[in-house]
């Protein structure tokens, strides 16, 4: 009886290990995204504003990435790298409302394949259908401009991630907040006078009230996090799902969104694993965003297919068998179509960063940033006051310079100057770690096919806008 009973128990926990790790090969992956957020606006990242109850539980109970960056700092290029697992000028998509090759393949051609179901809920932005195959999930607004924000529901969420429970899911949450306009969220808990504003942001009353609409957007999204959390956790598929939440790129306030300075590239990435992931921990390990779709094919079980991809799989930091990654992190601008063409490319090794304004004689104009609407009124009001006020006070004055007018060569010690506010190009203390970024560089620009400052052609955009990519590799 004795031997029999050992028998069984040795046959129940045999069944409990495969379990286990057939759950553990196959997790279901939920990605939530948020829609144009500065990583230190969050207080995950220093932000001293803010208020995000739900993401600070994510901090607490996964794995925080302190030097997470993707390629380019516009909605529809970042995307396409994250959904690709290739950079800009190799998918295709470098100029934004343009669109990838045709040929590329995007997580649904990955991880179909080896039994997922992968879906999209919210802003989807990225193109053509073929190349991005996602099951639509109704439920959350697409409509990053309306106003206000349509309300969400979560039943749709809900259905698809019980839908099969024998069979994994691959969910992405796009939400649309904090994107302009900055009409959700509670404005009346950020009372402006209170605000401490970032040294890269220019310090006017406009700014001021503009700031605390975006800072309540940032907590009526961190709300959307709880929500979706919990939906997972009603689902009874938490513990076996890994989650990822990122703030894509930086806000939109002038040296952020649109360039390629930290408060662009850099973007805030979580992730949360029950069982796989420590809980309360941080890690410098450099990652990008076209390292995700290598890294979740490896999750799943299957064989990372290196030739596709311009990513590495990240796994082992998420695992803890390792705190590095990658040495370096890449990044592009084009400033097609939101005003006239400033190609920008810029590296990164975690504590530098250099940039390499190719066309330095120009200035750089965004048209949404500081243009006006079809009826006169202005896309963004406190870049009036920028310049205004740029007349007498001389700290506005050099921000509103070093937003318009630009050196070719830009360098900075982000780990001890997160805002970049000191360019250290030129200074010979520094002329080792600028000719190796340079170089690095180089290289990257030459692998990818990248002509640089010729791509920015009326002939280039508008191939690119159908599908007919004429430079990067193919």
């Amino acid at each position: 009886m004795r031997s029999l009973c050992r028998l069984l128990a040795a046959v129940v926990l045999s069944g409990l290990v495969v379990s286990t790790v057939h759950a553990a090969g196959r997790p279901n992956v939920l990605i939530i995204m948020a829609d144009d957020c500065t990583h230190n606006d969050l207080p995950a990242y220093g932000g001293q504003n803010a208020r995000t109850p739900n993401i600070d539980q994510l901090v607490r109970q996964g794995l925080t990435f302190n030097r997470a960056y993707l390629g380019e700092a516009m909605c529809q290029p970042c995307r396409a790298e994250l959904y690709t697992g290739q950079y800009a000028m190799r998918n295709g998509c470098a100029w934004n409302h343009s669109a990838s090759r045709p040929t590329v393949k995007s997580l649904p051609h990955y991880l179909e394949p080896l039994g997922y179901r992968v879906g999209i809920a919210g802003k989807v932005h990225v193109k053509p259908p073929k190349a991005f195959p996602f099951e639509k999930v109704p439920g959350f607004d697409a409509n990053c401009v309306r106003n206000p924000t349509r309300a969400h529901e979560l039943d749709a969420v809900r259905t698809f991630m019980q839908k099969d429970p024998e069979q994994p899911f691959c969910l992405v949450v796009a939400l649309v907040e904090p994107h302009v306009p900055w009409v959700m969220g509670d404005a009346s808990q950020y009372p402006p006078e209170k605000i401490k504003l970032p040294p890269n942001i220019a310090d006017t009353p406009r700014t001021r009230q503009d700031f605390g609409r975006y800072l309540a957007e940032i907590t009526y999204m961190d709300g959307q996090v709880g929500e979706i959390l919990q939906t997972l956790e009603e689902t009874g598929r938490a513990d076996e799902t890994l989650v990822l939440f990122t703030s894509e790129q930086g806000s939109q306030f002038p040296g952020c969104k649109w360039t390629n300075w930290d408060t662009g590239l850099h973007t805030a990435l979580i992730a949360r694993w029950p069982g796989r992931v420590a809980a309360g921990e941080r890690t410098d390990a450099i990652v990008q965003y076209a390292d995700l779709v290598p890294t979740l094919i490896e999750a799943a079980g299957g064989t990372v297919p290196a030739d596709q991809l311009d990513g590495e799989s990240f796994l082992p930091v998420l695992l803890g068998q390792t705190q590095t990654h990658r040495q370096y992190a890449y990044g592009l601008h084009n400033n097609i179509p939101e005003g006239p063409a400033y190609p920008i490319r810029s590296i990164t090794d975690g504590r530098y960063r250099y940039i390499r304004n190719l066309t330095p004689d120009e200035i750089y104009i965004e048209k949404h940033l500081m243009g006006s609407r079809g009826d006169g009124s202005l896309n963004n009001p406190y870049w009036s006051t920028w310049v205004r006020d740029s007349w007498e006070n001389p700290h506005i004055y050099m921000l509103v310079k070093r937003y318009m007018s630009r050196p070719a060569e830009q360098l900075y010690l982000t780990a001890e100057d997160p805002y970049e506010m000191t360019n250290l190009a030129g200074d010979p203390a520094h002329a080792e770690v600028q000719s190796r970024l340079s170089t690095e560089l180089d290289r990257w620009m030459k692998e990818q096919g990248d002509p640089g400052a010729a791509q920015d052609t009326q002939e280039a955009i508008q191939a690119a806008r159908q599908g007919r990519h004429l430079y990067g590799r193919k």
